[in-house]
């Protein structure tokens, strides 16, 4: 049998995780048969159970070896001893039988003569200790706690502390050993102390208080200087157990004030040793019942963190004015600039903390400022925040409100900078909006209809847009329906509205196109759009009754409870749906509305895996959606700008890039739509993913593209992975020059690996090359 170094070099050998689990194996299976062969050889079994403990930090069963433990601690020798405890510790906890058998070995060794076996004793006791344990074995403990060798003293005194959690009516035993500890002179001592003392009393808050104003005062001592603070472990650790004492506590509150105070004024905050004490301190003035004037000064610190270099004390920072903002909502507002520069920060998590506090800071007075700064960080913000903005957003818009011109012109923004991760209520509210507020109607459709022109990659946009727009916008309609951005929710808005623009327009010609359109797509493959065209369909020999059904709807109302400002601690989904309906969230579907539009970006360029050749280079993914200006020609553009008294007639119309047939087989049906942008060079291409099966679901739907090395490639994730039958899945990708000075081919080539999953053929995956045509 191998020794100790030669098993663990085995195994960091092996090279697959198969040949570990074998080395593991064969150990393991050496150590029983060891344990059987010699079991009176305490320097096998000493060797054996260290390789028990390396197995356990392996993850590895080691139950066969507990009664091994406790016959080596059961030995004379130091040496077994030492890794009896140790393994019993590891190895054993409260709820073992076999632990049962360690209390007669424990209160042996408790009262032996070397100072270094108690030790074991008491650290063994500490940490396993269960309810008759304690009860056994705690006079011993407070027998040691009086004793004149610290090293015994302090951990005697962490072994209480585990005994009074475990059996509370024992406190009353360490209450006069406890306050001992807190006169004795070494440090670890006092250390071991205070961690005993936060879980029995506070009458010796006056005592702590001198101790903590001696640290503050004393000058320099070698033994316990860290950075030119004296004691940063003791002083945090008497901060802390302030914070315990004096929560909810007036009297202690008001005993610890001035100390505070003079902790936070002198202290340091040059080194992070000071900032660790500085940010206890601004803890512990939060959680106890400060005056206003300390808060404050709490708060100050706080933002002086917010200017540090070091990430951590900064997210620290903001973590912690999270929870301040409520109870000092004025004194976080004068460290709004700071914390509005952090959404600019190259850290993410930083970025996350900010934004969340930014929210928390709006307010009637200021709500124009920071919205417009919110706005501007939507605009470059990680697609995984959009989601969260937006909505975030729109309930601060109706809440502060300055004005219904404003509110209209901020949520336009943020459909037109987020429309495809706006929830489904915060569209409902914009629409809302612009319903029951007459006056701004022609203005709010004018900037509707002239941002849809030009941008129909926003899902938000385009259905706030195909709701309010009106008359003669059939040609608009049908651009959409023939793009790749025409989902299933975005056709069904565009058959609705079009339905109803037949009751409003007097030119046959439209309405029979209307009515082309709804014999189209009496077969389309979506229930519910086959429902509703074959519906609305058979409404057109009926003018009157079509006229009736059609009818201006009435504005929804919008209730008063809606724009009170929610309780603290209201979740995001409550005060979203509490926005929309006014009434109590439901349960279901609350963890589904915050996560369902959110999208995580990869990049992808598989060129070396793919083609086999050179290195592959990605190339960041954009923060921003990947946008189009389609051109089409409308007669009617130009009218319809002039009926709502904006801009040029002359700009151009959008056109519509053709969806070419790249992918058909097993149901699934892929086509690709390329555009190229006038302006810069670069190409915008767009996979749309049909499942034209009857019955069948497919499941991890994707795409992978690969480039030549002159080219580099920007893939977005699939917005929908799973498509039921008739379902429709978008997603895009950018192409641009490997190099500044190079240009794109006059016809894009690109190799595909197309994947997804049937329910009766498994997992597939093809591979396509696919050349422009």
């Amino acid at each position: 049998m191998s020794s100790l170094k030669q098993f663990i070099r085995n195994v960091r050998a092996s090279k697959t995780i198969a040949d570990e689990r074998a080395v593991v194996q064969k150990e393991s299976a050496a150590i029983r048969a060891s344990f059987r062969e010699e079991p009176h050889d305490s320097n096998v079994r000493r060797a054996n159970v260290a390789k028990l403990l390396y197995l356990f930090t392996l993850g590895e069963r080691t139950h066969f070896g507990q009664i091994e433990c406790l016959k080596l601690l059961a030995s004379p020798r130091f040496a077994d001893k030492r890794l009896g405890y140790l393994g019993t510790m590891l190895l054993l906890d409260e709820n073992q039988e076999v632990l049962t058998l360690v209390t007669n070995s424990l209160q042996n060794d408790l009262k032996h003569s070397n100072q270094y076996v108690v030790g074991l004793a008491l650290c063994t006791l500490g940490n396993i200790a269960g309810v008759e344990m304690s009860r056994d074995l705690f006079p011993d403990v407070e027998t040691l706690i009086s004793t004149a060798n610290p090293y015994i003293r302090r951990k005697a005194a962490l072994c209480a502390m585990r005994i009074c959690r475990k059996v509370p009516d024992l406190q009353e035993h360490f209450v006069d050993k406890a306050k001992l500890l807190l006169s004795d002179r070494n440090h670890g001592v006092l250390l071991c102390g205070l961690t005993l003392v936060a879980s029995i009393f506070r009458p010796l808050v006056p005592q702590l208080v001198r101790v903590l104003k001696n640290l503050q005062s004393s000058g320099y001592t070698p033994e316990h200087d860290v950075a030119g603070i004296t004691d940063p472990f003791l002083q945090v650790k008497i901060l802390r157990l302030f914070r315990l004492l004096g929560h909810g506590h007036a009297g202690v509150s008001e005993q610890i004030n001035d100390i505070l105070a003079q902790v936070a004024t002198n202290t340091e905050s040059s080194k992070n040793v000071g900032n660790a004490i500085l940010y206890e301190a601004v803890l512990t003035i939060l959680d106890i019942k400060a005056d206003s004037g300390l808060r404050v000064l709490g708060v100050n610190i706080l933002g002086k963190f917010l200017a540090n270099k070091d990430n951590n004390i900064r997210y620290v920072a903001l973590n912690t004015l999270l929870k301040v903002v409520a109870i000092e909502p004025n004194a976080v507002q004068r460290h709004r600039n700071t914390i509005l520069d952090c959404l600019r920060d190259p850290d993410i998590s930083i970025r996350r903390r900010a934004l969340d506090l930014s929210f928390t800071l709006v307010r009637e007075d200021n709500v124009r400022t920071l919205i417009r700064e919110l706005l501007a960080f939507l605009e470059v913000a990680d697609n995984e925040f959009k989601s969260v903005m937006t909505t975030q957003i729109g309930i601060a818009a109706d809440r502060y409100a300055i004005s219904k011109r404003w509110h209209i012109d901020t949520m336009l923004r943020v459909v037109k900078l987020a429309g495809n991760y706006v929830k489904e209520q915060i569209l409902s509210s914009f629409i809302r909006l612009i319903a029951t507020s007459p006056d701004q109607q022609t203005y709010a459709v004018q900037k509707l209809y002239a941002a849809l022109k030009s941008d129909i990659t926003q899902e938000g946009l385009t259905l706030a847009g195909t709701w309010c727009i009106g008359d003669d916008l059939v040609d608009l309609y049908f651009t959409i329906l023939d793009s790749t951005y025409a989902t299933q929710i975005v056709t069904e808005y565009i058959i609705t509205s079009a339905m109803k623009l037949t009751t409003r327009m007097s030119d046959p010609a439209q309405i029979e196109r209307i009515r082309r359109l709804m014999s189209s797509r009496a077969a389309d493959l979506s229930v519910e759009i086959q429902q509703r065209a074959v519906e609305y369909g058979n409404m057109f020999p009926y003018d009157t009754i079509r006229r009736g059904v059609l009818e201006k709807m009435p504005p929804p109302e919008i209730k008063e409870e809606q724009r009170k400002a929610p309780r603290r601690t209201q979740t995001e989904t409550e005060m979203l749906l509490d926005l929309v309906t006014g009434g109590d969230p439901p349960a279901a579907d609350a963890s589904a509305n915050l996560n369902g539009r959110q999208q995580q970006q990869q990049t992808a360029d598989l060129l070396a895996d793919i083609f086999g050749a050179g290195n592959s280079t990605s190339a960041a993914p954009s923060p921003q959606t990947q946008t189009r200006s389609p051109r089409p020609s409308q007669s009617n553009a130009d009218a319809i700008i002039g009926l709502f008294g904006e801009g040029n007639g002359t700009a151009a119309a959008a056109s519509t890039p053709t969806a070419h047939a790249v992918y058909n087989h097993n149901g699934l049906q892929v086509t690709m739509a390329v555009s190229r942008s006038a302006t810069s060079n670069q190409a915008q291409a767009q996979a749309r993913f049909r499942n034209t099966s009857n019955f069948n679901r497919l499941t991890a739907v994707g795409l992978q593209a690969a480039v030549p090395k002159s080219q580099k490639l920007t893939l977005q994730a699939i917005n929908k992975a799973v498509l039921d039958p008739g379902d429709e899945a978008t997603q895009a990708m950018k192409i641009v020059p490997a190099t500044a000075s190079g240009a794109l081919p006059a016809k894009l080539r690109l190799r595909l690996k197309i994947s997804y999953q049937k329910a009766d053929a498994g997992p597939v995956t093809d591979q396509v090359d696919w050349t422009e045509p």
